[in-house]
């Protein structure tokens, strides 16, 4: 049995990951704590894998805490610099720390096959799309698929359009990036990579909040494998 906690237990995805352990065969929810809570019970109610899944400002000091205290964790939240991921990095060392961008099976498929095309079609722009009350953008989704495409291209791209022109969205890794928010959207990704005469498009919806569940009970269940810190769902794919 599996015993597992969740921060950020009242919000959209962590509720839903909540109800996902309680009717999970072989995982016993012992814990579920949000802001104001006291993240001690974690502790006390002998968790052994954390769920983190509360909102940019305060992940990284809830992950930092939960390696400290011998706990795995499993995060869900986005909004970590490169320098918070370092310094869980360091403290990962009894303990695993998955970082995952997008639990969506559909998701890490598409940045794999994102990162495959680089290899030929190095001119690509991400469009990244989400509900209207996500904190943060672009996605740790975008970030993480034009990271994947940067360390596979073998081609430098083209520069398109006015550069720096405000239109023209963020550069992350050398890839455009352009964020819609929106109602009615839940998360939704397309790559679009061009060469002479041709286009590839790559797009991958998750309408709802469901989708990303099989991701998360893969995560929890097997994230003793590990050996200290990673990034990406794929890191427990068989």
């Amino acid at each position: 049995m599996i015993t597992v906690a969740v921060i950020g237990a009242r919000g959209r995805m962590g509720s839903t990951v909540c109800e996902t352990v309680e009717h999970t065969e072989g995982m016993e929810l012992v814990a579920a704590i949000d802001q104001g809570d006291d993240r001690d019970a974690i502790v006390k109610a002998g968790a052994q894998v954390c769920v983190e899944f509360s909102t940019p400002a305060t992940v990284h000091d809830n992950v930092a805490w939960l390696l400290d205290n011998g706990i795995h964790a499993v995060v869900g939240a986005t909004g970590m610099t490169s320098a918070d991921i370092d310094d869980l990095r360091r403290r990962a060392t009894t303990v695993n720390c998955l970082v995952v961008p997008n639990f969506a099976i559909s998701a890490v498929l598409l940045m794999q096959f994102a990162a495959q095309a680089a290899k030929y079609m190095p001119n690509v722009e991400i469009i990244e799309l989400h509900h209207d009350r996500k904190v943060d953008a672009p996605s740790g989704t975008a970030i993480h698929t034009a990271e994947a495409i940067a360390t596979n291209r073998t081609q430098t791209p083209e520069i398109c359009g006015p550069a720096g022109h405000p239109a023209r969205g963020s550069e992350h890794h050398g890839v455009m990036v352009h964020s819609v928010r929106l109602p009615g959207l839940l998360a939704h990704e397309e790559v679009i990579f061009t060469a002479q005469g041709q286009a590839l498009t790559l797009r991958q919806d998750s309408f709802d909040r469901y989708s990303f569940m099989p991701g998360v009970v893969m995560a929890i269940q097997r994230i003793h494998t590990l050996n200290g810190l990673a990034v990406g769902l794929d890191a427990v794919m068989a």
